[in-house]
């Protein structure tokens, strides 16, 4: 591969997530933008799990009930900081058009079937996290949907989720809803609604274009207003309607 070079990106004008929220905006949410993008030292509880203290609690509480009935919940990731995030989006980019001869374009849409721009993950805010059962064996990515699904191993945790992880305050972020876009389904992925709601308020607020043009990451000088006027739309905001 090559060595990593500084890029220097296109003039882009900014754009906001603009879109009028779905319930009153508290004008002062207590963010901050380099909170709400992953860059500060945010306190987080619990060893190997690495959440906020009221997402930890509920977590606690949810992996206990789960463990009464059978299922022993286990951390696949939490809480990741921007420059973790750059490092994963970077990975994926040299990987795909060094290794794999893709175009920067094709690439980019390649990764974020999945992965997300540094800075616009949930997984900043220490309130979203992806989660197996330990029980079961199981080989190779545990993250793919079909391990959750009818005849995987982890088909009877699904449906106990299902039935009671928005009790603890999880939702589901990315569903099979079939006109839902932006991000594939993901059965593993879940966010701590009381906290991860008024964070993402907050976040709509920013001006992500302008911000990102701050950045020097692999690729992001591919990143045209119109691509991340989508990219919010789809892979921001579409996601379940209940964690709006």
């Amino acid at each position: 591969m090559k060595r990593r070079t500084f890029i220097k990106k296109t003039a882009i004008s900014g754009v906001a997530c603009t879109l009028p929220p779905f319930f009153p905006m508290n004008p002062d949410l207590g963010y901050s933008v380099d909170e709400l993008m992953g860059k500060a030292d945010i306190e987080l509880f619990g060893k190997g799990i690495n959440l906020r203290k009221e997402a930890f609690e509920a977590f606690e509480k949810m992996k206990k009930a789960a463990y009464a009935d059978g299922f022993d919940i286990k951390m696949v990731s939490s809480f990741r900081d921007f420059y973790r995030q750059e490092g994963i989006w970077e990975r994926k980019y040299l990987r795909f058009t060094e290794d794999d001869g893709m175009k920067p374009l094709d690439a980019i849409d390649k990764i974020i079937e999945y992965s997300t721009i540094p800075g616009t993950s949930r997984h900043h805010w220490g309130t979203d996290i992806d989660i197996i059962d330990g029980y079961p064996k199981t080989s190779g990515d545990v993250l793919v949907p079909e391990k959750f699904e009818a005849g995987g191993p982890f088909a009877d945790f699904k449906v106990w989720l299902d039935e009671n992880s928005e009790r603890f305050g999880y939702y589901l972020v990315y569903t099979d809803e079939p006109k839902r876009r932006g991000f594939k389904y993901e059965p593993w992925h879940y966010s701590y609604a009381p906290i991860s709601i008024p964070m993402l308020t907050a976040y709509r607020k920013l001006n992500i274009l302008k911000l990102l043009q701050k950045e020097e990451f692999l690729g992001c000088e591919h990143f045209t207003s119109g691509f991340l006027r989508t990219y919010i739309q789809d892979n921001i905001l579409d996601i379940n309607q209940n964690l709006l």
